[in-house]
């Protein structure tokens, strides 16, 4: 009991640390490409991993956690994977609409299930999916403002939904078929994910915005805003694998919906964005579907408890079943062992 109300103390941290850090850093990054003008997001992304990178190497260097070597080649690839999807989704929201591109965003839930019944043979009851239906029909009403499409950003949503939800489920698979924590993972990942953004992030970010990052030029106020959204991406990276570790890619996702519902209604609030009734409306459907889901995960948890324990007292019984037997028997043959030598 001591270690599943630690286990449970955990993921509640996580998700809180998700949440807090994620809508930090959308505030930092929305104040420093909107008022401060510097439209660089996958060159930032690339230097929040290296400082990401370089900060777990100083708490590794004082012992705060242990490293642990993971198959290089299972690594590589799995970091280059996470740096690709990035790089894809920057350049499908460049490319689509931003209703196309939360169209995207949308999909992923959808994917990600489809892809672990398939692959993993990971069932999802009906509630489940009434609750995601729930969450993401709040989400789309609540964001989506228009659809244009063209062949060029749709082939680019598709390659980045792809990558984004095959990502998330090896961050997933990866900590718990090599038995490696996620502050471990990352370590290991973050300079394969900072080296393949690095390379492509200055070519996509002047593609995207015909400006060059080299040429920009930095105001301290800029600086400080860059400082201060690297700090901030540390605890985003590491509370987006410790979530998918301790619960999966759906939930974190899940997660990241309610990330946007916080971030609309702070906009609306404090930086006086434009807002509707329409607005009001998704955020509240999806909330609700978020409420629902947190319920039939807490339902369906419970009763797989019930079935574990259920199963652990038949096995005992099992277990202890011949040794009663055996005991009976004994007891037996010495009874007519003794009638045998009276006789």
């Amino acid at each position: 009991m001591g270690e599943m109300s630690g286990f449970q103390l955990g993921v509640i941290g996580a998700l809180f640390l998700s949440v807090a850090s994620s809508v930090s850093i959308v505030i930092c990054n929305k104040a420093l490409m909107s008022n401060l003008r510097f439209p660089f997001a996958t060159t930032l992304t690339s230097w929040h991993l290296m400082v990401t990178f370089c900060t777990l190497h100083v708490a590794n260097r004082f012992n705060l956690f242990e490293s642990k070597s993971i198959d290089m080649k299972t690594v590589m690839l799995f970091g280059i994977l996470n740096g690709v999807s990035i790089g894809l989704l920057n350049l499908s929201l460049g490319f689509n609409s931003i209703g196309f591109y939360q169209m995207t965003k949308l999909a992923i839930i959808p994917f990600t299930v489809l892809l672990e019944t398939l692959f993993l043979k990971k069932q999802f009851s009906q509630n489940i999916k009434f609750s995601l239906f729930v969450l993401l029909v709040g989400v789309a009403i609540a964001s989506i403002t228009d659809l244009q499409l063209n062949f060029v950003g749709t082939v680019l949503s598709i390659l980045a939904i792809i990558t984004t939800c095959v990502g998330q489920i090896l961050t997933n698979t990866i900590q718990k078929k090599l038995n490696v924590s996620s502050t471990q993972l990352l370590y290991q990942s973050a300079p394969f994910q900072a080296a393949v953004l690095f390379v492509s992030g200055p070519l996509v970010d002047q593609f995207l915005t015909n400006k060059n990052v080299f040429a920009y030029k930095y105001s301290p106020i800029v600086l400080a805003f860059i400082i201060l959204s690297c700090v901030i991406s540390v605890s985003v990276n590491f509370s987006t694998f410790m979530v998918i570790g301790k619960t999966s890619p759906v939930t974190y996702q899940v997660l990241g919906h309610l990330k946007t519902c916080l971030v609309l209604a702070f906009g609306y609030t404090l930086l006086h964005d434009p807002f509707r009734m329409r607005n009001i409306i998704g955020i509240l459907v999806a909330i609700f579907g978020m409420g629902l889901y947190s319920y039939f995960c807490t339902q369906e948890h419970k009763k797989k408890q019930s079935v574990d324990v259920s199963l652990g007292s038949q096995l005992k019984d099992k277990g202890n079943t011949p040794l009663l037997a055996m005991q009976d028997r004994e007891s037996h043959e010495a009874k007519k062992s003794t009638k045998e030598s009276v006789v």
